[in-house]
């Protein structure tokens, strides 16, 4: 399979086929993300798309059960290219499970209801997404270009569509100077979208990002972790989805968690205080990574 720069999956599709049918993401201005900064976004033409998927299905067999769209922001291509690549993919693989992709808000929005269920009827079934943070002032600074209504209207229409969600918030997003409000916020957020999946990651600042030029001229703090910590039990405390499968196992956080929400809200808040305390241990520093 061909591939061009680096490959992002979340880590619960570690065990899908990667398909990369955009280079890049369409967005590209998050200020703390340096995932797609190397890359001019583009999608790829429909006829390399089908060339990948038999390549794949002549290299992997028939065992395929869930296949990733990458990079950024999948969603973003036409329905004249999604369908027939759906249909594709559902042809070579006939123990297919799940299609999923990474998307903004601005992805879903931009598709009518109509073109959301047909997508969904062909069989793309998780939508990635990640509003980073709740607090519009946040959001704003790390140039996410939708804010809390774009989000929470988004969710809803992929729900209505039939398309699950998995949505990811950034601890430390906010700084110290709105560690408190973005965590509040967020937890608001996470309620409003009501996804199927939630995920917490930490923000790493990474060199070279409009973040980091920030931070080296003191306009941006990034919490202790303690004070990530913190904004985790904040998150975790305020936030009432439906039933969300809840996880922290990505890479970047210092303490892996697991359960859904709410029903296991006390026993993760427990583990958290306990953390706080000093009494559970974190990862270490050089097991820590993007």
């Amino acid at each position: 399979m061909r591939y061009e720069g680096k490959i992002y999956r979340p880590p619960s599709e570690a065990d899908a086929w990667i398909l990369q049918a955009t280079v890049g993401c369409s967005h590209n201005l998050c200020t703390y993300c340096d995932m797609y900064r190397d890359k001019t976004f583009r999608s790829r033409p429909l006829e390399d798309l089908l060339a990948e998927v038999e390549l794949a299905r002549e290299a992997l067999g028939p065992g395929v059960e869930k296949v990733f769209v990458a990079d950024g922001d999948a969603l973003v291509m036409p329905l004249e290219t999604w369908l027939p690549l759906l249909e594709a993919i559902r042809g070579a693989f006939p123990r297919l499970r799940r299609v999923s992709c990474y998307a903004t808000a601005m992805n879903v929005l931009e598709k009518s209801p109509a073109e959301l269920s047909q997508l969904a009827e062909a069989g793309l079934a998780l939508l990635y997404m990640g509003p980073e943070s709740g607090d519009p002032q946040t959001m704003k600074r790390i140039v996410k270009g939708s804010g809390c209504e774009e989000h929470a209207e988004a969710a809803q229409r992929a729900h209505a569509a039939g398309l699950k969600l998995s949505a990811i918030f950034l601890l430390g997003a906010g700084g110290v100077a709105r560690s408190a409000e973005h965590a509040e916020a967020s937890a608001r957020l996470a309620t409003a979208m009501d996804p199927e999946f939630l995920a917490a990651l930490t923000l790493t600042v990474v060199p070279g990002t409009p973040l980091a030029r920030l931070e080296a001229k003191g306009g941006f703090a990034l919490p202790d972790v303690a004070g990530l910590l913190r904004e985790l039990r904040t998150f975790v405390a305020g936030c009432e989805p439906s039933d969300a499968l809840f996880r922290t196992n990505h890479a970047s956080n210092y303490l892996p968690l697991g359960g859904r929400l709410p029903r296991d809200r006390e026993r993760i808040v427990a583990v958290l205080d306990a953390a706080l305390e000093g009494e559970v241990p974190l990862r270490p520093e050089w097991a820590r990574g993007l």
